[in-house]
């Protein structure tokens, strides 16, 4: 019971009961010690029980400890009776846990923790008497033990069970897991514990009737080797524990960037993969899922189920259009290709199902296979909802964002179609719940991972931030490539170059200034951006100003004033121009002329930028020689100290 809000009304009655119970137990033990007083060697019992029980070991993974005090308290049972053992047990744990420095003491806890010991030993020790047939504190009767060994077995037997699934039934209504599995996993070889102590518990009231020093010093030693014995093979647990956590959190950390990486490619933000990752957990959840490893399965399938992705060329992930038959074809292979990807690596989980199929449809018309209904795996199709309606209510290069609303009524649209009806009719059920989390998820992704936002970085510092500009870059470039290829003019090839590189540049201006070999001259016959027509006409000499070196020496030239090139008309503009990138067109080892970039900032270009450039130039170089001329009776020649 981490926390008590995480139990459900169900845990709450269950713990309450215990505790309701224990208390009466613990309250008829102290008023059958008072109406009926036993031999005062009780106490010293019971000293020894907090003493010894002060040397808890923590059991792993659950909030439970154990302790070798137990063979005090079957000693007390056997020759007091079940009051004797009952407040010593119900002390003992009281103590153990306000000496506990942290783990949510809460008060419910606490009485819990006191209540469920003391119930289990009151039963079992009733238990005892009644099998055995001798009235509780007659201990002559009892003598010699060895003809009550099925009881003393039944005795540890009994107060084991009911003490491990008590607290078995409470950590599984705190984690929401089965009860069945809670117990077997940590609790079986516990047992150990219980029959050791009963066993110490016989031979000291073998060897003498009442609470004797020498017979407590032999006992003594065997407890600290039981104590230490635990203490090292729980420790060794433990860290084994750890050691398997943190390879757990390496794992899916590593995966999680490489989910990041594909998710940069595809221009995704990581704040939708961090999303869908909790509205899916999230809804398997409420859908039912107990099972651990089918919850980490859809948890690492949500990161990693467009994988497949890294294969689909940009030009069609970041198509600002709907894709052309063909195109989606290609896109659909990103399912199996993901799933082939991931079946090499040994997932402790079922993460390529969920991946392979999470576009399969309910109705059987989805792909890769065309299966339907619920032989689709149910964390594909719970992905499947989810995906969609977090990528209809985010930005894409397609289409604007979505309002809530208007996602619900597409996704409702494909319930019994295209979505599990269950899915769907629980995701519209639980998504007041579940937003808040998911948002705050992809909200805090985001604003860890987009270092490139930081104020004063002016390079890319961001890893994924230089993954999702080369997307970007190498999906622009391709789609204007082919926009360049297919113009009719000079002027539309140009106007696609400039608005090409206004995208991944700080470009504002452009010139493409054409090279007039009977004069000698670059003249400027386009000029996207300028407004006002000022660059329009004028002309540049061959190996002059920066325009001119440019194209004389078939070199790039990046940063230099723009007013080095165009003099006082760079101050026309408003603002000015400050800053100028020229790539020349070569086609054949012959210039065509300079491709002119303008910026109104400083140092505005990086070398980052010039593989852009290169690959429009390259374009253009293809494309222009046979593209019509403009009527060079309007250019104006523009001289190197004209002004």
């Amino acid at each position: 019971m981490n926390q008590d809000q995480h139990l459900s009304r169900t845990g709450y009655a269950f713990i309450w009961c215990v505790i309701v119970a224990g208390l009466a137990a613990t309250g008829f033990s102290a008023y059958v010690l008072v109406v009926a007083p036993v031999s005062a060697q009780w106490v010293i019992l019971a000293a020894l029980t907090l003493l010894t029980g002060s040397f808890s070991v923590k059991i792993p993974s659950i909030s439970a400890r154990i302790s070798v005090s137990d063979a005090f308290v079957f000693a007390s049972v056997l020759l007091f009776g079940p009051a004797p053992a009952t407040v010593i047990v119900a002390i003992d744990c009281f103590v153990l846990t306000a000496w506990m420095r942290h783990e949510n003491r809460s008060i419910a806890r606490s009485l819990f923790n006191v209540s469920a010991v003391a119930l289990s030993i009151w039963l079992s020790s009733q238990e005892f008497f009644w099998l055995a047939g001798v009235r509780p504190g007659n201990v002559n009767r009892l003598l010699p033990l060895e003809q009550h060994l099925w009881q003393l077995f039944a005795l540890a037997s009994s107060y084991f069970l009911l003490n491990s699934w008590l607290i078995a039934i409470a950590v599984a209504f705190e984690k929401r897991e089965n009860v069945f599995r809670v117990w077997w996993q940590n609790f079986p070889w516990f047992s150990l514990n219980y029959f050791g102590g009963v066993s110490v518990a016989a031979l000291l009231v073998s060897y003498t009737r009442s609470v004797d020093v020498s017979a407590v010093g032999i006992i003594l030693p065997l407890l600290l080797i039981s104590y230490f014995t635990h203490r090292t093979s729980l420790g060794r647990i433990e860290d084994s524990k750890r050691h398997v956590e943190q390879l757990s959190d390496l794992y899916l950390s590593t995966i999680e960037t490489l989910a990041m990486a594909v998710d940069a490619k595809d221009q995704i933000t990581h704040g939708h993969i961090r999303r869908v990752q909790v509205y899916a957990i999230e809804l398997a959840k409420r859908l039912g899922v107990r099972d651990e490893r089918q919850l980490k399965a859809i948890e690492a399938a949500a990161l990693l189920h467009d994988m497949g992705k890294l294969a689909i060329p940009e030009h069609i992930l970041n198509k600002p259009g709907k894709l052309t038959g063909a195109e989606f074809e290609k896109m659909k292979l990103h399912a199996d290709i993901g799933a082939d990807l991931l079946s090499a690596v040994k997932f402790p989980y079922p993460v390529v199902p969920i991946v392979r199929h999470h576009h399969e449809h309910w109705n059987g018309k989805g792909y890769p296979a065309g299966i339907s209904g619920t032989d689709i795996p149910l964390g594909a199709r719970i992905l499947s909802v989810v995906d969609c309606f977090d990528a209809l209510t985010s930005d894409r290069p397609y289409r604007p964002r979505l309002s809530t609303e208007e996602a619900f009524a597409t996704i409702m649209e494909g319930r019994g179609t295209l979505y599990d009806p269950l899915v769907v009719d629980m995701f519209l059920k639980a998504y007041p719940q579940i937003a808040p989390l998911a948002i705050q998820a992809g909200a805090e992704s985001t604003s860890l991972m987009n270092l490139s936002e930081l104020p004063d970085k002016r390079t890319d510092s961001s890893p994924l931030h230089r993954i999702r500009v080369s997307a970007t870059e190498t999906s622009l470039l391709d789609s204007y490539g082919r926009i360049i290829a297919g113009t009719k003019t000079r002027a539309q090839a140009i106007e696609a170059a400039a608005q090409c590189l206004r995208q991944l540049s700080a470009a504002a201006v452009f010139a493409f200034f054409r090279y007039d070999r009977t004069r000698d001259l670059l003249i400027c016959e386009d000029a996207p951006g300028d407004k006002d027509g000022l660059l329009v006409g004028l002309t540049i000499a061959m190996g002059t100003r920066v325009s001119g070196w440019s194209a004389a020496t078939q070199r790039s030239s990046m940063n230099a004033n723009a007013a080095l090139d165009l003099a006082n008309v760079a101050d026309f503009f408003e603002p000015p121009l400050r800053s100028v990138f020229c790539m020349p067109v070569v086609s054949e080892g012959q210039t065509l002329g300079v491709f002119t970039a303008y910026s109104h900032k400083s140092e505005a270009f990086s070398e980052s930028q010039t593989y852009a450039f290169e690959q429009i130039a390259t374009a253009l170089s293809h494309r222009l020689p046979s593209l019509s001329e403009v009527d060079p009776s309007r250019h104006l020649v523009f001289h190197p100290r004209s002004r």
